[in-house]
């Protein structure tokens, strides 16, 4: 376990990357405190619960589905939105249990996902320098000095937001939405009209067939809790470290420390500097915690996260997310893969597919090819069957709605179609066609 030494507040004494430079210290202080003295927003039997299920991925007997919005909006905050994602994912689900037959652990990018890192301090806008956007838990987006301010009350604004988004998210999966008998409901209007929806809703019928048929056979439908709700677990970067911090607390029935901000929380690829803040604060949290790794992290570096982060090797503890490249995952994946093994850390693997195929259209904007996308998850279990380790999951940036970000796919996006719908604050997200095409395809690749 991590050190005893270990509080809090440890990471203070480490250098902190990607924290925004507040103008107002003690207004910061002020939020903090206030934050520190409300209610966690998610409990430390769930994150324990979460990190089981985990084990299981770990173990090749279970896959991770983690999914969800690249930055959560205050300005797009409502139930029909939570509602919409929350539908895709669970369709997404359904797709790789039912094709793939193996439980899907379904971790949402949501209720905390607020805040992101920059790659600069400063973007320009037009004629403006400005501060550069960091999520809406820091900043707003609109392109005004003022608004790109730093301001801490906007931290009290997220936490609002998420306690709202999961008592939702927790109404929907325990309360019928997430029932079985829904499948055929969740396929919206313009995903059922598709290609890939009419496959959705063959799997569906089966699944009604197979009710059928267990409710013939004398067996209780109504009393098997798991054909009625579903678990459904919230992650978000941990990024701003004095949130966290604020909402980490002691296990009255461990004694150990949790951040109850989230489920999972992670450590991004910009963050994950061996003596930083970042990996110091997730050291000591007994959640399951996440590393993002891209194609210039060394085995050795790897190796010294896993020590870190999982020093007594305990399943479902660790979950290293890949994010290579479509060009370079075969070549980059397989060392790291083998170190991880050799070294006994029972880590899941997941692949992000997204973050390091982002490319720039000719109108400016940033996109991604669903071509690329599939190519990473294509090398990624290619670089698994290599090695003989198991491709436990994957990590995408998705939406509800019929948004026109990524390229390609169901509908075939072309950029001179990209400004149509495009109204992500920060990174592109797959629509809900692109995402149910992508299940598919994750699990016929997961079927080898």
């Amino acid at each position: 376990m991590p050190p005893t030494e270990w509080s809090p507040q440890s990471w203070q004494e480490r250098p902190a990357e990607q924290q925004p430079s507040w103008p107002d210290r003690a207004e910061l202080d002020r939020v903090l405190k206030e934050l520190a003295g409300m209610p966690p927003l998610v409990f430390a039997g769930e994150a324990r619960r979460l990190r089981g299920q985990l084990a299981e991925v770990a173990a090749g007997r279970a896959f991770l589905l983690q999914a969800g919005d690249c930055a959560e909006s205050f300005t797009e905050f409502s139930a029909d939105n939570i509602r919409d994602k929350l539908r895709v994912i669970l369709q997404m689900a359904v797709i790789l249990t039912y094709a793939a037959g193996v439980p899907v652990v379904k971790v949402g990018r949501i209720a905390g996902q607020y805040a992101k890192p920059r790659s600069a301090p400063t973007e320009r806008v037009g004629d403006l320098e400005l501060d550069s956007f960091r999520g809406h838990m820091v900043n707003d987006d609109l392109p005004d000095p003022a608004a790109r301010r730093p301001d801490p009350k906007r931290l009290v604004t997220a936490y609002q937001q998420s306690a709202s988004t999961l008592n939702l998210v927790r109404a929907f999966t325990m309360g019928g939405f997430a029932d079985l008998s829904q499948v055929h409901q969740w396929n919206q209007q313009f995903v059922a009209a598709s290609d890939e929806g009419r496959r959705y809703e063959q799997i569906a019928g089966e699944i009604d067939r197979a009710l059928r048929f267990m409710a013939a056979c004398g067996i209780d439908l109504g009393a098997e809790a798991t054909l009625h709700q579903v678990p459904f677990y919230t992650s978000h970067e941990a990024l701003i470290l004095g949130y966290e911090e604020a909402l980490t607390r002691r296990d009255s029935l461990t004694g150990d420390w949790y951040d109850c901000s989230a489920h999972m929380v992670w450590v991004g690829e910009r963050t994950r500097q061996p003596e930083g803040a970042h990996l110091e604060f997730l050291s000591g949290v007994h959640n399951p915690v996440g590393c993002k790794i891209g194609p210039s992290v060394t085995a050795d570096e790897l190796l010294d996260i896993c020590a870190r982060l999982d020093p007594d090797r305990v399943p479902g503890r660790l979950t290293l997310i890949s994010r290579m490249g479509a060009t370079a995952v075969t070549e980059t994946l397989p060392p790291l893969l083998e170190a991880v093994r050799d070294a006994g850390h029972p880590v899941v693997w997941a692949c992000d597919p997204m973050h390091a195929n982002t490319i720039t259209s000719d109108g400016g904007r940033k996109t991604r090819r669903f071509d690329d996308i599939l190519l990473e998850l294509k090398g990624f279990f290619e670089a698994h069957r290599q090695v003989g380790s198991y491709p436990g999951g994957v990590h995408v940036e998705l939406t509800g709605d019929d948004v026109t970000e990524c390229l390609g796919g169901l509908g075939d996006i072309l950029e001179d179609q990209l400004h149509l719908r495009y109204t992500t604050t920060c990174d592109p997200r797959l629509n809900a066609r692109q995402s149910i095409d992508l299940a598919f395809r994750v699990a016929e690749l997961l079927r080898g």
